[in-house]
């Protein structure tokens, strides 16, 4: 881990204005790509009628090729120059969000959102390693890091907005446009204006690594969501969790012998990185999972308007833009062990707090206060890992550390749904089912209940109730389940963070426990 980079690689070269300003923008578009749908979901349940855990594949259809392919994305930035790939990552975004702009039905929507996820995982590890490449000093890499994760948060502020205003002035279908059109000028400063670099000493294509770890992630995460729908003990969600096993234990095995592998294990061999991998995974789940909590609970649930669902992710994204200067000067003064530990306290403080909001409280003024202390704690948290994972490897091996750790943050966004999505939709559909079960309702009321609850979930219980006179006596009693259903996902996503939190206190100890090893 001590080879010195050779000539070919443009690590000593000084970071350009214009570098600086491609990476800052592709890592934006890609983030506003990645948030979009979470802030249209109600949209969605109510034009296209997504039954079950579809509404949660809208989601994670952007989001699995980004968890899956980051690793390879940085290895070609690493080997072809990742100039290329910012041109090529922006484009092909362009193209998902146009296909999914014209969706005509649930499927069309999913291709689009994969398309544009494919692009945006090219995005993420290689603005941030064309960055980290151009820093001349550990000063300057800070600043840059923390401008990175401004941006990162700037496109998770600009996103909500966006879908607000498309869809309350126009359609959900603009939101996707507007998105294709950044996407298009990203394409045209990375290739006006980025400063090429590579580092392939050394570095190869690992196919057994990539396919291994693919087909691991999309097993589990299939199980993950399909698990509510089709029965944690069925058939499929079993064999499902059982080759999500092998095939993770066969990446471990196959980076182990490859000679160029697409993670080199001994990265986690620093405990400071070792520890940052795991917060980015379980710390990030906390953070989108509880964004997504948020988004069913005023969209689908609440059925509130699009620009309410908008000011929500202001207070969790926008903070991270007020705080660029402060988080600057803390990730150079602060031990980063305090640092990362903070912020994640503030997330479980607010999940926490946020559980307790009763679901008939449709009052804005009530998540203030919770969602913008998880705001202030994703402030700090993301800065925190990115730094704390980057600074300690080599200069030369920053594309495989930013692609590795943004994998593990984005294959920790990629629980957030899948997950919360899960936990909350099963206890929702139990507490339904109960309560149905328990009430003086007329016989023929709870069979029709029990009808829409067995073709579409609790959500299409919420929505047909509040929709028809006929099943309007139904409406309290799914309301209520929902709530309960979500509460408890706050709650996870809150134990996430706390447990995140105690990790970090307890291994990162200081400063030294990161830069000394």
């Amino acid at each position: 881990m001590t080879t010195e980079p050779s000539a070919r690689t443009a690590v000593g070269r000084s970071l350009t204005t214009g570098t600086l300003v491609a990476g800052l923008l592709a890592v934006c578009l890609a983030q506003i790509g990645l948030a979009i749908p979470a802030t249209l979901n109600g949209l969605f349940q109510s034009d296209l009628h997504p039954v079950g855990s579809q509404l949660t594949w809208i989601s994670d259809a952007f989001l699995l090729p980004v968890a899956v392919l980051e690793l390879t994305f940085g290895l070609l930035g690493d080997l072809f120059g990742r100039k290329r790939l910012l041109i090529g990552g922006a484009a092909l975004l362009a193209v998902g969000e146009l296909v999914s702009a014209t969706a005509s039905g649930i499927h069309q929507l999913w291709a689009g959102q994969a398309l544009a996820g494919l692009g945006a995982a090219g995005l993420f590890p290689t603005s941030l390693a064309i960055l980290a490449a151009g820093t001349t000093s550990p000063a300057q890499r800070a600043r840059v890091i923390a401008m990175w994760a401004a941006l990162l948060s700037t496109g998770g502020f600009l996103a909500p907005l966006l879908g607000g205003i498309t869809a309350t002035y126009g359609s959900w279908r603009w939101s996707f446009v507007v998105v294709a059109a950044v996407a298009v000028a990203s394409a045209a400063v990375s290739a006006l204006f980025a400063v090429d670099s590579s580092a392939p000493e050394g570095r190869s294509l690992d196919l057994a690594g990539q396919l291994t770890i693919g087909l691991g992630l999309f097993s589990l995460l299939y199980a993950i969501i399909q698990g509510p729908t089709d029965g944690w003990a069925s058939p499929s969600i079993v064999v499902a969790f059982v080759l999500a096993a092998v095939f993770l234990v066969a990446f471990v095995l196959a980076e182990r012998r490859a000679k160029s592998p697409l993670l080199r294990l001994d990265l986690f061999r620093n405990r400071a990185f070792a520890v940052a991998s795991v917060v980015a995974v379980v710390g990030m789940f906390a953070f989108l999972g509880t964004a997504y909590s948020v988004s069913i609970r005023l969209g689908p649930v609440q059925d509130q308007a699009p620009m309410r669902t908008a000011l929500a992710f202001v207070l969790l994204n926008g903070i991270t833009l007020v705080m660029l200067p402060l988080t600057e000067r803390l990730l150079r003064t602060v031990a980063p062990g305090l640092l990362l530990g903070a912020g994640l306290l503030l997330i479980a403080a607010g999940d926490y707090w946020a559980a307790t909001l009763p679901i008939t409280d449709s009052s804005f003024t009530s998540l203030i206060l919770p969602l913008g202390l998880v705001g202030l704690g994703f402030a700090i948290t993301v800065s925190s890992i990115t730094a704390t994972a980057v600074n300690t490897v080599p200069v030369h091996l920053a594309g495989m550390a930013s692609a590795t750790t943004n994998l593990l943050r984005d294959f920790g966004f990629t629980l957030g749904p899948a997950v919360i999505g899960a936990v909350a939709l099963s206890r929702a559909t139990s507490s339904f089912s109960a309560s149905l079960h328990d009430s003086a309702l007329p016989q023929a009321l709870k069979g029709a209940g029990a009808a829409v609850l067995e073709e579409g979930g609790p959500l299409a219980v919420n929505g047909a109730s509040a929709a028809s006179p006929k099943l309007a006596e139904l409406h309290p009693l799914a309301l209520d389940a929902l709530g309960h259903g979500y509460s408890i996902g706050f709650v996870v996503c809150g134990s996430a963070a706390l447990f995140s939190a105690l990790l970090t206190f307890v291994t990162l100890h200081g400063r030294a426990a990161a830069q000394g090893e």
